[in-house]
């Protein structure tokens, strides 16, 4: 495993460089370099956002598993969900953060924002949900001499907080009238499953490449998260069918145009190749085949692909709706290149996301080699 450490940290070290880059060029130039304009106006990294905070929300759900439901197969991971939890949580917050267009600004959602806004809601519930996730992780360090009851409130209240978040990010889509693509009841009861498919599929990864092999359990954990990868993932096709053929049998022209855009438009690649191919057809194969998912190695690279093609969606769901015009002729009513409805991140924003993804992997693995507590206690 010795060689595989090392190819994950010079990938994470190209990360970083590139990410430095891209975070410098972010804050001496600001929007300048990025390719979202006045039209689309949501690119990349709020793509990613939604991504990562997803992830962060089911994390947090599925350590409920261990530290509330005391589940036995599950004993003793939940130190390990907290803390990915903690460094998604991250990650997503700062592609918004960087996101926006004035950094020094974020204060004025605290002590001068509207608790009525959807928006408003999450930014105050992320908050509480993170500072609420970094006090059940020291809880369960038994450094202090704490109620076993304290946990389970933590927990209790956590879990409630991860539902309501996950699902108030498809709220802030759904309200948004203006786009039909967006303005459908289900985005918020899908975001909730997209977060813990998500959030399983990282800790597959996680477990299959790092996880203690010599455990009498591990090989029954593998199973268990495989065959629960693949049941997410296909709840999550058939969302997207049920999105995708309602739009269409409705007929309304921008909801149209905006499925379109994504089967046979200027996004079909990504769609067909990366979100159905790769992160759906492919790891499902893998995941259901007893002979295959015996290679660990295998089963960790499924749940990669799985995450690949949850960052794709996330970016499907995002890009599209914005690329068609809301006003007929709009698009050749001004010429500017900020005025555009094709779109497609620019190397500065592909960097600044590298960095943010070089930066979380590097927390990843210096915390699981010199953080003893986060390693499964293992049983025989």
């Amino acid at each position: 495993m010795l060689w595989f450490k090392r190819l994950i940290w010079l990938g994470v070290a190209v990360a970083i460089a590139l990410g430095a880059w891209g975070i410098f060029a972010r804050l001496t130039t600001g929007h300048s370099e990025a390719n979202y304009g006045s039209y689309v106006v949501w690119g990349l990294w709020v793509a990613m956002y939604l991504f990562f905070v997803g992830i962060a929300a089911g994390m947090f759900m599925f350590a409920t598993l261990d530290l509330l439901f005391h589940v036995p197969l599950l004993r003793g991971t939940g130190r390990l969900a907290l803390f990915l939890t903690l460094i998604t949580l991250g990650a997503g917050l700062v592609h918004i953060w960087l996101d926006l267009g004035h950094l020094d600004r974020i204060w004025k959602v605290y002590l001068q924002g509207n608790l009525f806004s959807v928006m408003g809601q999450i930014v105050w519930g992320y908050t509480i949900f993170g500072l609420l996730t970094a006090f059940a992780l020291l809880l369960t360090l038994d450094w202090f001499k704490t109620p076993a009851w304290l946990l389970r409130v933590v927990m209790i209240i956590g879990l409630g907080l991860a539902f309501f978040l996950s699902g108030a990010v498809g709220a802030l889509l759904g309200v948004q009238i203006a786009r039909p693509f967006w303005h459908i009841g289900l985005f918020p009861v899908q975001f909730p499953v997209f977060s813990i498919g998500s959030a399983l599929a990282l800790f597959l990864a996680v477990w299959a490449f790092f996880g203690p092999r010599s455990d009498a359990r591990y090989a029954r954990q593998i199973q268990v998260l495989a065959i629960s990868v693949v049941v997410l993932q296909l709840i999550k096709t058939y969302f997207v069918w049920a999105d995708f053929s309602q739009s269409m049998y409705g007929g309304v022209p921008m909801n149209v145009q905006a499925v379109e855009e994504v089967m046979f438009g200027q996004y079909w690649w990504a769609f067909w190749l990366l979100q159905i191919g790769v992160g759906t057809v492919i790891p499902i194969i893998i995941l259901l085949v007893p002979q295959l998912r015996a290679h660990y190695w295998l089963a960790g690279a499924a749940g990669v692909m799985v995450l690949i093609g949850f960052a794709v969606a996330r970016a499907n769901i995002v890009f599209p709706a914005l690329t068609i015009p809301e006003i007929d002729a709009l698009a050749n009513a001004f010429n500017d290149p900020r005025l555009q409805f094709n779109y497609f991140p620019s190397a500065m924003e592909w960097a600044v996301t590298l960095g943010i993804l070089g930066l979380t992997t590097a927390a990843f693995l210096i915390a699981y080699d010199h953080l003893k507590f986060l390693k499964l206690k293992e049983a025989n």
